[in-house]
């Protein structure tokens, strides 16, 4: 699978998960920063700025002036001469992806829910209440189920089809990966009667992405045979 499609597939789940959940659901803010957190572990570029709007509303995203980063009085000049989007780290030197502190896009900086920045401007005081708490971890498969309960309402059997073809090491990863035990992990059970009642297996995938009828037949692990064999 490219990278690309990977930054699709989170786009097109945040769009599918904010269409189905009322404004007051904290829970989409939980499942941005996960859907995010898997992003990131492929060599993806930073696209929230595609569904900025959403992440803003949501929670998990937060702006201010740029003049509002706790070092701007300290580094005046660096930050006045951003006139690009900037991903800021702590510090320049290392400019890893899990040293990001947020980004500016002029005239203003981000900051997402949980991210080093996000702890500062909060114990700075200003982020108060239901933004200044932190997001609750949770699990990827679970939110890869509630896409998919969203995707079937909109009839988007490709868009089940692409989570459920990540396979369960990405999923479930973590957790008890023996064929007999998977079936009772929470979240299996649902996303795969979900896959069952839409064909989403039915769904042509880029090559790659999922396993020919002839490699699952191949495969060395229960547990992945059983994964794929969806009926």
């Amino acid at each position: 699978m490219s990278m690309h499609e990977i930054e699709d597939l989170v786009y097109e789940s945040v769009r599918t998960l904010d269409r189905h959940h009322p404004a007051d659901d904290g829970r989409l803010r939980d499942w941005f920063v996960a859907l995010y957190a898997f992003q990131f572990t492929f060599d993806c570029s930073i696209t929230q700025g595609r569904v900025r709007d959403i992440l803003l509303r949501r929670g998990h995203t937060y702006r201010f002036p740029v003049a509002e980063h706790p070092d701007y009085a300290e580094r005046r000049a660096f930050f006045d001469g951003l006139d690009d989007f900037t991903d800021l780290h702590e510090d320049d030197e290392l400019p890893e992806r899990e040293l990001a502190t947020g980004y500016v896009d002029p005239p203003w900086l981000y900051a997402e829910a949980g991210s080093a920045l996000w702890q500062r401007m909060a114990g700075a005081g200003r982020l108060t209440g239901a933004a200044a708490v932190p997001p609750n971890r949770v699990r990827l498969i679970d939110v890869a189920t509630r896409i998919a309960a969203a995707a079937e309402r909109d009839g988007d059997a490709e868009l089940i089809a692409h989570w459920y073809g990540l396979g369960p090491e990405i999923l479930v990863g973590g957790y008890p990966l023996h064929a007999d035990e998977l079936p009772a992990t929470p979240g299996v059970a649902e996303l795969r009667e979900i896959v069952r009642r839409t064909g989403a297996l039915e769904v042509d995938l880029p090559p790659g992405y999922r396993p020919s009828e002839e490699e699952i037949e191949a495969m060395d692990s229960d547990l992945d045979r059983w994964w794929y064999a969806v009926t």
